[in-house]
């Protein structure tokens, strides 16, 4: 078990090397899509990194895929166990599967039925747990004490976001030139990860984070260096409904980012229909995020190279109905 843990050690950049050894002969190199018709609109050249389009429909397979690869020998019969709102279910279950380890997966009692269906298609077991995905990773942390399963956390975790890491690396090799690199915020793993590569290789680089505004924990986190905890949270961005802050994400989060900015559900609903319109890309509202925050930002992005992950597409037709129209 390895649930209970005091100060966690960050992932270096070398973690990051180790783990693209690791993914690459599971998961392919997504793309960076541009459209002349948005850097005509927006006046600057915009670089979409296409994470929507991993086999789980978001980029935390990466992460899911080298953890996994390193811990698959030091977990019992009882398998792994893990919290998800969706894509990081998704992400283990396919890591899972990969292998050959058992996973279960608590999700909120509001999941969307269709990211449900995808984590039980990876072979893995559901459970619906809980109001939301904190008290879901609750339980699932307490089941891990008592049941013997290999806990996962979400954010806590330097092998997830050594994974995840890999993206910034592909980014970097793809715009060596880069000025500003613009990442959606959730529990933290996609901010640190492909900031930390982002810093390494240009420490000159503007690295930016975005969280939905009705659940800012990080982010207030971020801003006065104590873990916050919401009582509530309001947003339809699954992948950034998180009320707690975690330890780690936090701590790369301080030393990582630049820029801080929150975004409404009508600005990632708005951009998520830009990007259909203007770019025949399809996104979940978390993986909008990054896009949106680029309409506040669009004075000080004029003339600069600009890229923003688009983190995830996992949407049903009916929520994406509601969102563009």
């Amino acid at each position: 078990m390895n649930c209970k843990r005091g100060e966690i050690a960050p992932p270096t950049f070398r973690d990051v090397l180790l783990a693209r050894r690791r993914i690459a002969p599971h998961l392919s190199r997504t793309p960076i899509f541009r459209s002349p018709l948005l850097d005509q609109m927006m006046g600057f050249s915009m670089h979409l990194k296409c994470e929507n389009l991993q086999p789980t429909g978001a980029f935390k397979v990466r992460g899911g895929i080298n953890l996994m690869s390193v811990v698959r020998d030091q977990i019992h019969e009882e398998g792994v166990i893990t919290a998800s709102s969706g894509n990081h279910g998704q992400s283990i279950a396919y890591a899972g599967r990969t292998f050959g380890v058992r996973v279960v997966v608590h999700v909120p009692e509001n999941t969307d039925p269709i990211k449900i269906k995808a984590i039980e298609g990876l072979s893995a077991e559901v459970e619906a747990r809980g109001r939301d995905y904190d008290e879901a990773r609750e339980m699932a942390e307490d089941r891990a004490q008592s049941e013997g399963f290999y806990y996962v956390h979400t954010g806590n975790e330097p092998l997830l976001i050594a994974g995840v890491g890999t993206l910034g690396l592909e980014i970097m090799e793809d715009v060596p030139d880069l000025d500003v690199l613009i990442t959606p915020i959730g529990s933290g793993t996609c901010a640190t990860g492909a900031g930390l590569v982002a810093k390494t290789i240009n420490p000159d680089l503007r690295l930016v984070g975005v969280q939905a505004e009705g659940a800012d924990a990080v982010y207030r986190s971020w801003r006065d260096g104590q873990l916050h905890q919401l009582s509530a949270i309001d947003t339809a961005a699954e992948g950034l409904a998180t009320r707690v802050a975690f330890q780690l994400p936090v701590k790369m989060l301080r030393e990582l980012l630049d820029d801080f900015v929150l975004v409404s559900d009508d600005q990632m609903h708005c951009a998520m229909g830009t990007l259909m319109e203007m770019a025949h890309v399809v996104t979940e509202e978390a993986g909008a995020a990054a896009f949106a925050a680029t309409e506040e930002l669009s004075d000080e992005l004029q003339g600069k190279r600009v890229a923003a992950v688009l983190s995830g597409g996992n949407i049903n037709l009916d929520k994406l109905r509601s969102a563009i129209l």
